[in-house]
């Protein structure tokens, strides 16, 4: 008789500090509806805003949006401590610590900072625990929209031009912040230069109204940048790490189009119902120009020495340019998030990208690689 093979024990951890706290955690709950019972067995992690690691209940519909209300991770469950070799253990008020066990790997399903930006990262590096994701250095890269360019540039591809306000600089350098946002020219986006899902983005025609979006920005980041407003449409292009140790793939390109009431793709148009907006999959471009995005988008994976996935965003000019905006080394992952939607019309449906990644982190050995 054969014996029940093991199920892979997964932590997922989702939540977290940062303001995009909410969107983790409606990935999650994607996530889990997604995880195969019989094949996983899950312990799923919030954490707080505070910080606090909880053991949650893992019930995919408590982390839905309802009713236009967003999830939030509760600050009740036992504490959890991540111990090295993967062991974990929850800690409640007047109770013996209970010893849960190793995990086979921990999927972090955290947005921006104190997540996304290769804080845990490193402290999975520490713990010598397998994770689903990007390193250190691609995560932190990625999350700093102004390293991201530099290394984006330095590997030969077009990006936005920007203008960097530095921590401090809007108060001791305004008139040269000034004078180089001008050299922009009108319109002119400002946004934190580490935060997503369109936290603190504004669009500003003109330079009375730079301040308050620099002041806006600067609730989610020190570090602001000012880029210029371009003409023409957004484009997605998702990369997976390559299987066996082979070249990165890139799905089919995507479009966002959306109406006159959105000045570009904010949170609203990203997580909640919206008929403004709309996703064309495949976008209706010129082959020769999805293949470029496609080419584009595997070496600005490759450029920031990303794993496991990556959603990368463009723009593409009514010349036919087409220049990078952003990489996402964790992409919102809910089942209508346009990075499992590029893949499902790929080939690669949901679960099985689910279990993709999974595969892969397991695959991938500890420490230096």
């Amino acid at each position: 008789m054969n014996a029940t093979p093991s199920r892979i024990r997964i932590a997922l951890v989702f939540g977290g500090r940062s303001s995009e706290h909410t969107v983790s955690c409606v990935t999650a709950g994607g996530v889990l509806s997604a995880l195969d019972p019989a094949r996983y067995e899950v312990i799923p992690i919030g954490i707080t805003t505070e910080g606090r690691w909880v053991l949650s209940s893992g019930k995919p519909e408590q982390l839905a949006i309802a009713e236009g209300q967003l999830p939030e991770v509760s600050d009740e469950g036992g504490s959890v401590v991540l111990s090295e070799r993967s062991s974990l253990i929850v800690q409640s008020p007047g109770e013996v610590p209970e010893e849960l066990g190793t995990v086979d790997v921990v999927f972090p399903l955290l947005h921006g900072p104190f997540g996304e930006d290769g804080t845990i990262q490193g402290l999975f590096e520490l713990a010598g625990v397998r994770y689903v994701g990007s390193g250190v250095l691609a995560s932190a890269a990625g999350m700093d929209k102004h390293v991201m360019k530099l290394l984006l540039q330095a590997a030969g591809l077009p990006v936005v031009p920007h203008v960097l306000v530095g921590p401090g600089a809007w108060d001791r350098q305004r008139d040269q912040v000034l004078a180089d946002v001008e050299r922009l020219g009108w319109p002119v986006f400002v946004k934190p230069a580490r935060a997503g899902s369109s936290m603190g983005v504004s669009k500003v025609d003109g330079p009375d109204g730079l301040e308050s979006a620099v002041l806006s920005a600067r609730e989610h980041d020190p570090k602001v940048m000012v880029e210029e407003a371009v003409e023409g449409r957004e484009i997605e292009c998702g990369v997976l790490e390559g299987v066996d140790g082979g070249e990165p793939e890139a799905s089919v390109v995507g479009e966002i189009r959306f109406d006159a009431s959105h000045d570009f793709y904010d949170f609203q148009a990203k997580y909640l119902p919206d008929d403004g907006v709309a996703l064309d999959l495949p976008a209706d471009i010129p082959p020769e120009t999805a293949e470029q995005v496609r080419h584009m988008a595997v070496t600005a994976f490759q450029a920031l020495s990303c794993e496991s996935l990556a959603r990368v965003d463009f723009f593409l000019r009514p010349d036919g340019s087409v220049l990078v905006n952003e990489v996402n080394t964790m992409p919102g992952f809910t089942p209508t998030s346009m990075f499992p939607m590029l893949w499902a019309k790929s080939g690669i449906d949901y679960p099985a990208l689910v279990d993709r990644m999974i595969s892969t982190a397991l695959g991938r050995p500890l420490g230096l690689r």
